[in-house]
């Protein structure tokens, strides 16, 4: 036997609309009103008022019955086809307006419930009515206008002011501030600047600058962009895949409302076959006892049972959607909301994940500026992530003033480089270079500040010019801005017990940072087996979460309780890898979405106390003699109270924006 509720399957969806089901559900009361009246108000005979009844019944059953046949051919009994028993039972023993009332309160309800729920499927369905029909394409210095499936790879689209963008791809042309909350959830409009032609990489792997989404919103100035994907390959598309396979997950209170229902519907069928027999035992007539059994086949229904769980996941993932989050289902959706302890990788989540110059300390008589003259003039010869942030850090602190020329360069392994600058032999490395080259120990007061840099998780070198030391230059890869906040939002007003730091780096640059965000503990020296372990000990005592790029840390995340991938928006592998995916490159949004999935548990667990409670105390009183009337007005009521609940969710807000 089926006991999903009618309004969830697709079935009933391509049947009818909303519109259509109301306006039969309000024919039928119109009718089932008419008749009553002209039953009890007047002397007409039932040849008047029975073919009325008829017409009542008719619109109230319409879809029912539709629904009914259409479950039938699958050889399932449905909850609709419980009602249309009830009803033609009632009606077979003479109470006319009984079996009209429960038909037009059980189609009324229908229709109510599809209004309901379609507030939460369009919050996910418009997912997919972000990104434009057509595109303004750019062909020989013509632009032409074209639908958006027939753009191809490569080819080069004009977007102009406050219009959305029709493609994922990359600026190469132009500067504006884009609108990416549609698909990231961020609040502040990205700058975009462009790209130069010979330094194109992977979408994914674009800095997030020159990289645009399909359905983001440009700002004040026109941009050219070259389209990397077509539109059934951007990241819209694969969000809006992705948040319509998470509506059919399965979440662990849903699995306990079908064990519930697989026991407790046959269960009540074979009370009501008994109860048709109640004549027999007891002192009443045969009508008597096939009317108890119909009020008690109306209040058993499990229809608020079925649509309590998916009503509230769905409303749940549709309000993340919108806020920049894809949760996977009602399972990780539930299994947020029990989280305890929380695993961040560093790099890239906790941090930029980009170096910046953070030091620059003179020595004895030589100049900050001199320092950083001769360090960007040597650090520019370099292909390194460390000397880009050293040349672009230290260029900006300079401002205009001229750097000079240096030139031989030479790459001294372990210990660092060599470069003549105006003539001078300057050095940047290591103590060990140092050593070598003056064959002396560090000054003391250059070797105390050396290591205070370096317990603060720097990473300092030393320059020397000849044999003269210039000063210490200090590189870091720094904290993101919003971490501390959000750390502490989620200790705070989150509940997490327990906040640890998984990373590859020296374990003093996970020890400063930690120290920095008021992280519990760092684990530092670490291989992604390494990060495996950590979680499985930190599984023995909490209920932990891993948060990562969703590409290094992906084993880290498949053995934590929920694995939360951020910066997803635009990486397949991100999206692939997790159960929870934050679409911006931040950790922002964190705090908001484990209220909500705590949010969407409570609720659930209110709607199942309500539906398995309104049954509990109906079906005794139907059998005690309360009328069918009475019993199809609560049903039809908790139904609605559960939907109504649920979609609370839709309405949930981010406090922490």
């Amino acid at each position: 036997m089926s006991h999903q509720h009618a309004c969830c399957t697709p079935v009933e969806k391509k049947v009818y609309g909303f519109k259509k089901d109301l306006v039969f559900a309000i024919l039928s009361g119109i009718f089932l009103l008419i008749a009553f009246l002209i039953e009890k108000l007047s002397d007409f005979s039932i040849i008047i008022y029975l073919p009325i009844y008829a017409i009542s019944y008719f619109f109230g059953g319409y879809y029912t019955l539709i629904h009914a046949l259409e479950s039938l051919k699958e050889k399932k009994f449905d909850i609709d086809f419980l009602m249309l028993v009830a009803a033609i039972g009632a009606a077979s023993l003479g109470n006319f307006a009984e079996g009209g009332l429960l038909l037009f309160l059980f189609s009324i309800g229908h229709a109510l419930e599809h209004y309901a729920m379609d507030k939460a499927t369009k919050s996910i369905s418009a997912l997919s009515e972000l990104a434009p029909k057509t595109a303004l394409l750019k062909k020989a210095e013509k632009i032409v206008e074209i639908p958006i499936d027939q753009l191809k790879k490569e080819d080069i689209i004009v977007v102009k002011p406050n219009n959305k963008i029709a493609a994922d791809g990359v600026v190469i042309s132009g500067k504006s501030a884009v609108n990416q909350a549609p698909i990231t959830g961020e609040s502040i409009p990205v700058d975009k600047l462009p790209l130069e032609e010979n330094t194109f990489q992977k979408f994914e792997n674009l800095p997030a600058q020159h990289k645009v989404f399909a359905g983001s919103i440009n700002g004040n100035h026109p941009l050219e962009i070259k389209v990397l994907r077509t539109s059934k390959d951007s990241t819209l598309s694969k969000l809006v895949e992705l948040v319509q396979q998470a509506e059919t997950q399965r979440a662990p209170a849903q699995v306990f409302a079908d064990k519930f229902a697989a026991f407790f519907v046959p269960a009540v069928l074979i009370l009501v076959a008994f109860l048709l027999f109640a004549f027999v035992v007891i002192d009443e007539t045969f009508k008597e006892s096939f009317y108890r059994a119909m009020a008690v086949l109306v209040a058993a229904s499990p229809c608020a049972l079925a649509i309590s769980t998916p009503s509230a996941v769905l409303a749940g993932i549709a309000r993340a959607a919108k806020g920049g989050i894809l949760i996977k289902g009602g399972l990780p959706l539930q299994e947020m909301a029990k989280i305890n302890a929380i695993a961040f990788d560093k790099t890239g989540t906790l941090t930029t994940g980009i170096p910046q110059l953070t030091k620059v300390i003179p020595y004895q008589q030589h100049t900050e500026n001199e320092l950083l003259k001769k360090a960007v003039a040597v650090e520019s010869l370099i292909d390194h992530p460390l000397a880009r942030a050293i040349v672009n850090d230290g260029k900006k602190q300079l401002k205009n003033q001229e750097i000079p020329l240096a030139e031989n360069l030479e790459s001294l392994t372990a210990r660092g480089v060599k470069a003549e600058v105006v003539g001078k032999k300057i050095y940047i490395g290591n103590r060990r270079l140092m050593q070598e080259i003056t064959e002396n120990s560090l000054p003391a007061d250059l070797e105390n500040q050396l290591v205070k840099l370096e317990n603060d998780g720097h990473t300092a070198m030393l320059v020397l010019e000849e044999k003269d030391y210039i000063g210490i230059i200090g590189v870091q890869d720094t904290a993101r801005p919003e971490a501390k906040e959000s750390i502490e939002n989620l200790k705070n007003k989150n509940g997490i017990k327990k906040i640890i730091m998984l990373t590859g780096d020296n374990q003093r640059v996970g020890d400063s940072i930690a120290k920095e965000l008021h992280i519990n503990e760092a684990f530092g020296d670490l291989l992604p087996e390494d990060k495996v372990s950590a979680i499985k000990k930190e599984k023995q005592n909490y209920h932990i979460a891993m948060v990562g790029d969703g590409i290094n840390d992906a084993p880290a995340m498949a053995n934590s309780n929920v694995g939360i991938s951020m910066g997803a928006a635009g990486s397949d592998v991100a999206l692939e890898t997790s159960e929870i995916a934050l679409l911006g490159d931040s950790i922002r949004h964190l705090p908001f979405a484990f209220s909500l999935a705590k949010k969407s548990s409570q609720i659930i667990k209110q709607n199942l106390f309500i539906s398995i409670g309104v049954m509990a105390v109906l079906v005794p009183l139907t059998i005690l003699g309360l009328s069918i009337g009475p019993a199809v007005i609560i049903h039809e009521g908790s139904t609605l109270l559960v939907v109504a609940n649920a979609l609370r969710l839709l309405g949930f807000k981010n406090k922490f924006e």
